[in-house]
């Protein structure tokens, strides 16, 4: 299984941020990563960190992968934003187009590179995560459980996978978020 958050708040080629998502949706199941496909619907969500920019087009996909290994499938990801002109300029700045590898493995289970390394991202201090990036694929993605805009679709898709790091459903992660956080995000 592997599950990809969506999302974008720039233009490109004259496409509003929404369709750019609706394109690169199209694109990852045109891929070679996987078969049995599912998406949730597109949500509208406030730039984050607040106030740095237009509102967010988001959605969450997942798939069956059985023969895809994570790092291959996020290159494949990768490769998608830059055909959509997403460069990495500035961190959690105005994007056309962002993919994240939210989990893998079977069941979306995998922790990678190891638990300790996936923890210390995780409890990353804020100050920290906005200038430092990691150089390895972190599973499942550190800041899934703090994320609103990443939690609501992925509800929608797979409500009952399961963090491998808090133990925790998808479900009772959106619960943990503060109800001003949710209700921000809603259906485009």
């Amino acid at each position: 299984m592997l599950l990809f958050a969506l999302g974008g708040n720039s233009d490109f080629g004259g496409e509003s941020p929404n369709l750019v998502v609706q394109r690169a949706i199209s694109a990852l199941r045109c891929s070679e990563i996987g078969d049995s496909w599912r998406s949730s619907c597109l949500y509208r969500t406030p730039a984050f960190p607040a106030g740095s920019g237009a509102d967010f087009a988001n959605a969450v996909v997942i798939c069956e992968a059985p023969e895809v290994n994570a790092e291959a499938a996020l290159a494949i990801a990768h490769g998608i934003e830059a055909e959509f002109g997403r460069t990495r300029a500035e961190r959690w700045g105005a994007r056309t187009l962002d993919i994240d590898l939210i989990a893998a493995g079977p069941a979306g289970g995998q922790v990678a590179p190891d638990l300790g390394v996936a923890q210390q991202w995780r409890d990353l201090p804020m100050d920290a995560q906005l200038i430092t990036t990691p150089q390895t694929l972190i599973l499942p993605h550190p800041r899934v459980t703090d994320r609103s805009f990443v939690l609501v679709p992925l509800v929608e898709v797979a409500p009952d996978w399961i963090d491998p790091l808090s133990g925790q459903s998808a479900c009772a992660l959106l619960a943990a978020r503060p109800a001003q956080e949710r209700a921000s995000v809603v259906p485009w």
